[in-house]
């Protein structure tokens, strides 16, 4: 079994594949990032929307980045979706959160819980996580619905999380 970050991770399923972002996904990654729909329940300090300049961003994903959270691109066949994201890694305990963001003309196919568990498949076959997490804003109904529907246990319920909103944000937390 690998660490989680001790490379960055393909993962290729039937109909996705999650895989490193490069300079020619900029455009789509720029249209996600400046969708208020797409953002309305993230959290406001991630890091593609910690620069104007999408390609700084991309050329740092995997330097600067990559000291805190994985994230790689969602794409069917060679459509840019949206993220997929490793982050909250805690080595000591086998631990890591996951996430992700989709571009608003992909919900509702089922490729957000398609890359859910992708990701948990990942990270139970190929590295020495144990331990799954989500957090979900309640009114988040989509995102509280796949991880419903792919096992995770809801764990708190309404817990405060600095999201980045000025204040504290309640939050649920599940693991699988």
């Amino acid at each position: 079994m690998k660490k989680l970050f001790s490379e960055i991770p393909y993962i290729k399923g039937d109909r996705l594949t999650l895989k490193k972002i490069t300079r020619e996904d900029a455009p789509a990654l720029g249209r996600m990032v400046a969708s208020e729909a797409v953002y309305r329940y993230e959290p406001t300090f991630l890091f593609e929307k910690k620069y104007p300049d999408i390609n700084y961003v991309i050329d740092h994903l995997y330097t600067e980045c990559f000291e805190e959270s994985i994230i790689l691109g969602i794409f069917q066949e060679d459509e840019f979706c949206g993220l997929a994201e490793f982050y909250g890694y805690k080595d000591n305990i086998h631990k890591v959160s996951i996430g992700v963001r989709l571009m608003e003309e992909y919900w509702g196919q089922g490729i957000g819980a398609e890359t859910v568990k992708m990701m948990v498949e990942y990270l139970n076959n190929e590295t020495d996580i144990e331990i799954i997490a989500a957090s979900v804003l309640p009114a988040n109904k989509g995102s509280d619905n796949i991880v419903r529907k792919l096992g995770f246990s809801l764990v708190v319920q309404d817990s405060d999380e600095d999201w980045g909103y000025g204040g504290m944000t309640p939050t649920d937390k599940w693991i699988i």
